[in-house]
Order: C-alpha cells, then sequence, then structure tokens
C-alpha cells in the first residue's frame, strides 16, 4: 500500500473523521424584510418616486424648511431627537463623522464621495416617538438598493410611500410593496399634487411596459360639484394598487395638500405607541437563565464536542463562501449590464457601493444565523439542552470577550474598502464600520461584528472623472474588483469562523474541568 496524505477531519469516513458532516443549517439566500428585534428603535423609513414632493411632505411634518432634508444623491437621511440641534455626515473610509451646521444655509463638508447616511437631529416633540429615515427615491435603488430597503423597513417597522398625483406604480414600486406587504410592517401611503394639481397619471390611464394602470376617474364635468379631486387621485391609486398587491388593503392613505398633516401625525404617534408596547412586550426583563448555576451534563465528551465543533465550522465558512461566490457573480452580471445599458461609467460607483452595502448586510445575515447555530450545537452537548436564552446570551457574551485573546480574532471590526486600483484596503475600527450603516440599529449582542464593504472615495473620483468613460476599460476593473473582494471575504469569512471555534472551545472547556459554566 502506497503512503499517501491522511484525510482531513471533514472528510466523511476518514480516520477521526465523522460519517456525516456536521450540517450548518439553512442561510438566507438573500436580504429581504428583516423581522426587528425587541430593543429596535421605531422607525419610519420614508420613500417613493423622484418629484413626489417627499421632502416637503417631511419637513411640514416636523417643522422645518424643507432645504434642511437635503442630503447628496443616493444618501439615506436619518432625522432622531434631540435637545440641540446637529447635523453630521458619515463616510466610509473615515473613523469619524463630518459635523456641520444644522441650518438651512449651511454647506456640507467637502468628500471625495458621497456619506452612506446624514444624521440630523432635532429638538422636534414628534421624534420622541419614532425616528425618521429618508431613503433615495425609488427610481434610482436598483436590485441592491430594494433589499437595503427591505432590511431598514423591517427594522424601523413602518413605511411612508409618497407619490404625486400624477405618477403611476412600476413594476419594481409595485414588487417592493408586494415584499413589504408579507411582513408585519405598517404602511402609510400619501399622495401629493402634481405638476398638474390633482389630475391622475395620463388622464386616459395609459401606461407603459413596466407601470401599472390607473384608472381613469370619470370626465370632471360630470361628476358633482362636491366631489373632492384629492379623494378621486387617492381611490386611484388605491384601486391601482390592489389590482397588484391586494394584501395591502389595509395600508392607510392620506391626501397631502396643506402646510400640516394633523391626520398623519395622529396615524404615526399612534403606530408607534403600538409598536413600542408590542416589542417591549417579545422579551421579559430578566431572560430564562440570564443568573444561576448552569450544570455540565454528567455524560459529556470532551473530544466529541470539539472534533464536532472543529467540522462545523469549517462547514458553516465553506458554505457562506459558496453563497457569496454565487451573489458577488450575480452583482457582476448585473454591473456589466448598467455599464452597457444603463448607468455607464459615471454610475458605476454608485452602483457598485449600493450591491457592496446590500452584500455586507447579507453576510453579516449569513455569519450570525451561522454562529447562533454552532452555538447552539456545541453548548446543546455539554450543558443541557435546550438552551434558555438566558444562558445562550451567557455563552455568546464570553465567546465575544474571548474573541480578543486569538490571534484569528483580533481586528474583526474592519472596514473593507474597494480602491481605484480594482485592489481591496482595509480600515480598523467600530467607527469605521459604523460609517457604512445607512440605518444604524440598536447595539448588537451577536458574537462577531458586522462585515463591512464599500467602494473608497478615490474609487469614485476615479470614475467620475470625464476621460476614463471606457465601458470596455469599466467592465474590466469591475470583474477584477469584484475577484478582490471575493477573495478577502473568503480569507475574512474563514478567519472569523476559527477565531468562533477557539473561543466556544475555551468557555466550553472551562465549564468541563469547572463542572458549571463560568460565564
Amino acid at each position: 500500500m502506497k503512503p499517501g496524505p491522511l484525510p482531513g477531519v471533514d472528510v466523511p469516513g476518514g480516520p477521526g473523521g465523522a460519517a456525516e458532516l456536521p450540517r450548518c443549517g439553512p442561510l438566507p439566500a438573500r436580504l429581504g424584510v428583516t423581522e426587528p428585534g425587541a430593543d429596535e428603535p421605531l422607525a419610519v423609513v420614508a420613500t417613493g418616486p423622484a418629484a413626489a414632493a417627499r421632502r416637503e411632505v417631511l419637513a411640514a411634518l416636523l417643522g422645518v424648511a424643507s432645504g434642511m432634508l437635503d442630503v447628496p444623491a443616493g444618501s439615506c437621511l436619518l432625522i432622531r431627537h434631540a435637545r440641540v440641534a446637529t447635523r453630521a455626515a458619515y463616510v466610509p473610509g473615515y473613523r469619524q463623522p463630518h459635523s456641520y451646521g444644522a441650518d438651512q444655509a449651511a454647506a456640507g463638508p467637502a468628500l471625495a464621495r458621497p456619506p452612506r447616511r446624514v444624521e440630523l437631529s432635532l429638538p422636534e416633540p414628534l421624534l420622541r416617538h419614532f425616528a425618521v429615515l429618508d431613503t433615495p427615491d425609488t427610481d434610482t435603488l436598483g436590485v441592491a438598493g430594494g433589499r437595503v430597503l427591505l432590511d431598514a423597513v423591517g427594522r424601523g417597522g413602518a413605511l411612508l410611500y409618497v407619490i404625486g398625483a400624477d405618477q403611476a406604480f412600476t413594476g419594481a414600486e409595485l414588487h417592493l410593496l408586494a415584499e413589504v406587504a408579507r411582513a408585519s410592517v405598517e404602511v402609510f401611503f400619501v399622495v401629493t399634487p402634481g405638476a398638474g394639481g390633482w389630475a391622475p397619471a395620463e388622464a386616459a390611464g395609459g401606461t407603459d411596459d413596466t407601470e401599472a394602470p390607473v384608472p381613469s376617474p370619470r370626465d370632471a364635468s360630470s361628476e358633482p360639484a362636491l366631489l373632492d379631486p384629492a379623494e378621486v387621485s387617492v381611490e386611484a391609486h388605491r384601486a391601482a394598487l390592489l389590482a397588484a398587491v391586494p394584501a395591502l388593503a389595509g395600508a392607510r392613505w392620506f391626501p397631502v395638500h396643506r402646510a400640516e398633516h394633523p391626520g398623519l401625525r395622529r396615524a404615526l404617534v399612534g403606530w408607534a405607541a403600538d409598536e413600542g408596547l408590542r416589542r417591549a412586550s417579545l422579551q421579559p426583563p430578566v431572560l430564562p437563565g440570564a443568573h444561576g448555576r448552569v450544570a455540565v451534563v454528567p455524560d459529556a465528551d470532551a473530544g466529541d464536542w470539539s472534533e464536532r465543533l472543529e467540522r462545523q465550522t469549517r462547514t458553516c465558512a465553506r458554505s457562506i463562501r459558496q453563497h457569496l461566490a454565487l451573489e458577488l457573480a450575480n452583482i457582476h452580471l448585473r454591473a456589466v449590464q448598467e455599464i452597457v445599458f444603463g448607468v455607464g461609467c459615471a454610475g458605476l460607483p454608485q452602483l457598485l457601493d449600493r450591491e457592496m452595502e446590500a452584500l455586507s448586510l447579507l453576510a453579516t445575515a449569513q455569519c450570525d444565523q451561522a454562529v447562533r447555530a454552532v452555538v447552539d450545537d456545541a453548548a446543546a452537548r455539554v450543558l443541557s439542552a435546550p438552551l434558555a436564552e438566558g444562558v445562550r446570551q451567557r455563552i455568546a457574551a464570553a465567546v465575544r470577550w474571548g474573541l480578543a485573546d486569538q490571534p484569528q480574532g483580533r481586528d474583526l471590526e474592519r472596514v473593507l474598502l474597494v480602491t481605484s486600483t480594482a485592489g481591496v484596503g482595509d480600515l480598523v475600527g467600530t467607527g469605521a464600520i459604523d460609517a457604512l450603516a445607512g440605518h444604524p440599529g440598536a447595539d448588537r449582542s451577536e458574537v462577531l461584528p458586522p462585515v463591512a464593504v464599500a467602494l473608497s472615495g478615490g474609487c469614485w473620483q476615479h470614475w467620475r472623472t470625464p476621460g476614463n468613460n471606457d465601458p470596455m476599460a469599466a467592465r474590466s476593473w469591475a470583474q477584477r474588483a469584484l475577484r478582490e473582494v471575493e477573495l478577502e471575504l473568503s480569507r475574512e469569512v474563514s478567519r472569523r469562523f476559527e477565531a468562533v471555534r477557539l473561543s466556544l472551545g475555551a468557555v466550553l472547556s472551562d465549564a468541563l474541568d469547572h463542572g458549571i459554566l463560568l460565564a
């Protein structure tokens, strides 16, 4: 018999291996409406097509000038409550936000690239109930922007959709609203006067290939004089929406044609009161198992659980790497299509940056779910199963603190920045990761920090220069950049799961040595 290399521990049937690899469990294949946590802050996410006076509606709702809500194209505006009005821009590639005046005449900072979000703090009593997140126009979102919007809507809890009387729902907008309708999200529709007043879209009800048909009201001359044209426009839009998305029959509609919106304001405050109580009741003040002694099971085998933990972490890391490779291949196809038929070279940075934002959220969700499964499986073999939620959080906190003690666990709070040379640089720090969040939520209780990928400012400057307008060069650059992102993410995922294996193994080994969970 010829000598040869021994099979690895994750090879079925090999020495020291198991007959069947431990499964990682189902992972989210794409980003959708995220289920909010009990401590997730309430937010009303505002969106809608361009030229629908969305910012004017929000400005009247908050009692500020509409110029205060202007942000660079593609950036989100997060409006929160504070005693003193402040404004700051969070830009990928920086650890600190760029602060500037909170008045309408204040000029924003000169930046190499647009910020992911601008935070505006106002002493407005309405913001004590919820924050307001104004997102880019729906006709500029694309596939990745729609997924990022769905994530924000799910965590915030409410969607405020503003549309003009002379506008119609497009196919992409109806698909987005259909995704929202499947989740437990409150939806509010606001119809504003169009350029021609309250006349409906294309008064004859015509559409193109991407728009949903809007029923045309009867001739105004044949209507009674008491018929309100605003109500006619609202009913026309509502009928068009329900024909395509009947699940939104319970959504509330508001015609807005005045400087104040008391009805909309009362509806939002009422939703915030109910949703706040619902979220507060999801989790008890003290979780079961948060305190007290947790003993090790008498028949716990140190060798069995540690070998299974090693195989499972390798399986999960490989599964996530495969998911991300497929997603990056799809991103490359969409990028090539947009370079040739869509936004061109000048719009490539905005397109790829939004794709990287959606990819980061997907990778974070997959890592979080896989790590939870790994922790539950390994801890259940050492401690009593099923684990109480309080015990699970104690173990997760101990593993999180132990990551810094592992060589693979250092500098996990890292931002990957795509450069103008199609390379990938990095920036370490909590502030650097926070600058990439379009909608920051509650403090994370997961073991691993979020995955963060963005485009650097130099990359934006390079492709927005008029001389760099070669579609072939842009396609080649996009292919090389996405390949580098794939390699960096593969290494990062493997490093993260190896750090989790070592840290979790140390926590459970201590429990076996002492007979109780020390966390």
